[in-house]
């Protein structure tokens, strides 16, 4: 969830490109209950969905009636107001738990509960601390945080599962968060 300003100077990619290599492994196991909470968005690959926000864009993962994710996303806009929206995920892979489906209602494409795979957890950090997110066709990415900053070694552990991911950090932009980095610039450059 990034600025539509920086948008247009990352470097285009093409999505014939990315989908002729096998989508990005899942990590071998990703445990819900750990996984459950908040996370802060520190990086994304920019999305029509997420252009809206400003900063201090934020997930919210619990556990519904009915076993499934409930999924609360929040940022604050370009106009300084707040910006929420709500939806499901799915988990599409209980091998790994590391593939689910996101759905939002309303949101065209994104509006079924049930579906393909749109959301892979490729890397954590050992203790749960990070986590990178993309799609079978890496063309969404999402580098989430338990705390609104990573010190300069988790970083590096950031911007290698990207590369190991098969994506280039430098399509990543920051997301300016409060009490962490507060430049919106490409991850390759941070």
């Amino acid at each position: 969830m990034s600025a539509a300003a920086l948008a247009s100077d990352v470097a285009p990619i093409s999505a014939s490109a990315l989908t002729s290599a096998a989508a990005p492994a899942p990590v071998p196991q990703l445990d819900l209950n750990r996984y459950l909470g908040t996370w802060y968005q520190l990086a994304a690959i920019p999305q029509y969905f997420n252009l809206v926000c400003a900063r201090d864009t934020r997930a919210e993962y619990a556990l519904d009636p009915q076993g499934d994710i409930a999924v609360h996303n929040t940022c604050t806009t370009w106009a300084g107001t707040p910006n929420e929206i709500r939806g499901t995920a799915t988990v599409n892979d209980p091998v790994t738990n590391a593939q689910l489906h996101v759905s939002f209602p309303g949101v065209p494409t994104q509006d079924t509960r049930t579906g393909p795979t749109n959301y892979i957890v490729t890397a954590l950090g050992p203790d749960y601390s990070w986590a990178l997110v993309t799609d079978p066709g890496r063309l969404s990415g999402f580098v989430l945080s338990r705390t609104p900053g990573l010190d300069a070694r988790e970083w590096s552990e950031v911007r290698a599962a990207i590369v190991a991911a098969g994506e280039d950090p430098c399509v990543y932009l920051t997301s300016p968060t409060t009490g962490g980095d507060d430049r919106l610039a490409p991850l390759c450059a941070v």
